[in-house]
């Protein structure tokens, strides 16, 4: 045999290893590029269901829990805040019936909650992101005529009910979102998730 001679059975093994050990190689290095497109265990908290104590809610009263980074508001309603939303507001409501409204079906009746007595909403207007103030009293100045309380955008003049829901002639186009939420017990509640599971 000549040195000069090519070894093809060694060229074949040598051509194999070096491929398996490329096609190793590439999947070590594709494993963390892949896990990147997983959520961090910082992200999945972030979004994790919120569990609230309502055990010192008084009526009239709101508290502000953090679901997924938005504010979330829980107020117990009145017994008086209850009688106002069961007066109609002829017209003066964009969406009255929450049908293109952001809800669950459970909340999709005139108090827009399970519980007529506590509503669960996100704090944030549908115009452009702002947090509306609350505002419960009837006599609340600037706001206008026929305010039985609720919450008014500063930012740009958005005015919902104490069901969430917007009115009409402002720049908000939809009710505030009801995120989903269950009862664990008289005082605890769980936002982000309900019955059916997590949002």
């Amino acid at each position: 045999m000549s040195d000069n001679a090519v070894d093809t059975g060694r060229r074949q093994f040598l051509t194999g290893t070096a491929s398996v050990l490329g096609g190793i190689g590439a999947c070590f290095a594709a494993v963390p590029f892949i896990a990147s497109f997983q959520p961090s265990e910082k992200a999945k908290a972030i979004g994790a269901p919120v569990e609230v104590d309502i055990s010192k809610l008084e009526s009239g009263q709101r508290i502000i829990a953090k679901w997924r980074g938005k504010p979330v508001w829980i107020v117990r309603r009145t017994p008086e805040m209850i009688e106002a939303l069961k007066k109609p507001l002829a017209g003066q409501l964009r969406d009255p019936e929450s049908k293109e409204s952001e809800q669950p079906k459970y909340a999709q009746n005139e108090m827009r909650s399970k519980n007529p007595e506590l509503l669960i909403l996100v704090g944030i207007c549908t115009h452009l992101g702002c947090s509306p103030t609350f505002l419960p009293s009837p006599d609340a100045a600037g706001v206008g005529e026929n305010w039985r309380g609720g919450f008014f955008c500063p930012c740009h003049g958005s005015k919902f009910d104490l069901a969430g829901r917007v009115f009409t002639g402002v720049p908000a186009p939809t009710n505030l979102p009801v995120p989903p939420y269950k009862f664990l017990n008289d005082t605890r509640i769980l936002i982000g998730e309900d019955d059916g599971g997590a949002a």
